[in-house]
């Protein structure tokens, strides 16, 4: 069994989704989402022992599974994990538990198809953390699109035909130029797709700076980065809060994945060349971005913008090209992926009750929800970056490897702890301070048992990785330690 794990992680919840698919009469609907639920729960269950039983202190992939696929293009079914991407599985299976959870009462038609395509886009994402071939890894990043973009122009809000499209053109567009490079990277090594393989490539740094735009173009997109970022506030608008959960807490994850998997290791001299290029356009969005989300009058609008100031500090962090920056823009990946599914719940909270996520039409929550409002107030500081929770520690690990590099270029990236502190707290104080503001929000009810606990859970694992953030980079440290000194060897 112990052989198979990553197996298990990628099919048992693409297995129970389509499980789920079966019962869609709107009659079987309580029956859908318990199976969802529990098929959702064995998703995690299965991905614990990849953390339970992983070596630490090794760079070595770990849990590897290897099978012929297609053998006359020696494309093959090759699994296997590191230091870097065991976490993200893990993370990834616990947002889809909390996305089946949180759509448990919210969703009232299709909900078999709902809660299935939850279950099957979480396979695939385990897919591609997983996937060490080329074509098994463009396989399940392109496959994962097709839930979301179902989630969102089926369930989602009034112009969710607009948001699913412009989502769906944007990341997969990105993705034909990596297909190319992928093709060519198939050609210069003798017929292979071993993502492992190409690490050992020797490349000229002009055919490295073009496939490092190649691979850019894809995982910017997907990050988002500026200025490729425009479709992600529209997609979060729209979509149900299941699917802003999902996409802001893994799908963009999976872009920020690809700089270290692909992008560092193959093209280092390209990395280094270009790195004051991918620094700029992090920065940019680090600060401009962060104004633009002070000014948003829509709740998920102000959050997707604040997602993208904090994925700049991810990408910043990599290309710093030291141990601190890159071990801390991957702790900043995994609590943002906390954080930030966590604020969209609490958005999802209020919608649920008022049918509005406009600022405007709240304030004073907190004297009819007080339970929620001391939820929503430790979100906001994590998403304020306060000591204790966990979104302090990734950014201050950057800010201290941005100082290190260069002391302006910390003092700039350290912009984000005002800004973010700043629209977060502005929106804190609008909506849940102050007196009542009307007779919608003096009828608010406080947190359903079911909405009390899900907000726990994730409150729970927010302050457990502020507080004690060891687990999560011991874990990574031989991995970033070996990816680094790939890095520094010149291919030349």
């Amino acid at each position: 069994m112990s052989q198979h794990l990553l197996s298990l992680a990628i099919w048992v919840p693409i297995a129970a989704g389509l499980l789920v698919l079966g019962l869609s009469r709107d009659q079987d609907a309580p029956a859908a989402r318990w199976l969802a639920l529990v098929g959702a729960v064995a998703g995690f269950a299965v991905t614990i022992p990849l953390y339970t039983r992983f070596a630490i202190g090794t760079a070595e992939m770990q849990f590897v599974e290897a099978l012929e696929w297609i053998p006359r293009f020696n494309v093959n079914y090759l699994l296997g994990v590191d230091g870097i991407s065991v976490l993200f599985i893990l993370l990834n299976s616990f947002i889809t538990v909390l996305a089946v959870w949180a759509g448990w009462v919210v969703i009232e038609r299709r909900v078999a198809q709902y809660m299935a395509a939850f279950l099957i886009q979480s396979g695939l994402i385990n897919g591609v953390f997983s996937a060490l071939d080329g074509v098994l890894f463009y396989v399940f990043f392109e496959s994962m699109l097709i839930p979301m973009y179902l989630i969102i122009g089926i369930w989602g809000g009034p112009n969710r035909v607009y948001a699913a499209l412009k989502f769906f053109l944007y990341t997969f567009l990105g993705s034909v130029l990596m297909l190319v490079a992928l093709i060519y990277l198939y050609t210069v090594s003798g017929g292979s797709f071993s993502i492992l393989e190409w690490y050992q490539l020797p490349l000229s740094l002009k055919t490295q700076v073009l496939l490092f735009v190649a691979f850019f173009v894809a995982f910017a997109v997907k990050v988002p980065m500026w200025p490729v970022h425009t479709w992600l506030p529209d997609a979060h608008v729209e979509a149900p809060t299941g699917g802003s959960v999902v996409l802001a807490a893994i799908t963009l994850k999976v872009g920020a994945y690809g700089f270290v998997r692909f992008i560092l290791p193959i093209l280092p001299d390209a990395s280094r060349y270009l790195a004051g290029f991918v620094i700029t356009l992090s920065l940019i969005a680090v600060v401009y971005i962060g104004f633009v989300a002070l000014v948003q009058p829509d709740m998920k609008k102000l959050i997707a913008y604040s997602s993208i100031s904090h994925m700049g500090f991810v990408t910043l962090g990599f290309f710093l090209f030291s141990q601190m920056g890159l071990e801390g823009g991957l702790v900043q990946m995994i609590s943002h992926g906390f954080v930030s599914a966590a604020l969209f719940l609490c958005v999802g909270v209020l919608y649920d009750r008022m049918h509005s996520r406009l600022i405007g039409d709240y304030g004073g929550v907190v004297n009819t929800m007080p339970k929620f409002a001391a939820f929503a107030m430790l979100f906001a500081m994590a998403n304020a970056a306060l000591p204790g929770t966990s979104g302090f520690v990734g950014e201050f690990m950057v800010i201290l490897a941005a100082i290190k590099s260069s002391f302006w270029l910390g003092f700039l990236a350290a912009t984000i702890m005002v800004l973010g502190a700043a629209y977060t707290l502005w929106m804190y104080k609008r909506v849940w301070f102050g007196a009542v503001a009307n007779d919608r929000v003096a009828k608010l009810s406080d947190l359903s048992r079911r909405e009390f606990w899900l907000l726990a859970v994730v409150a729970l694992a927010v302050l457990a990785m502020g507080l004690y953030p060891k687990p999560f980079t011991d874990v990574m440290h031989a991995s970033v330690s070996e990816l680094l000194s790939n890095v520094a060897k010149s291919k030349q």
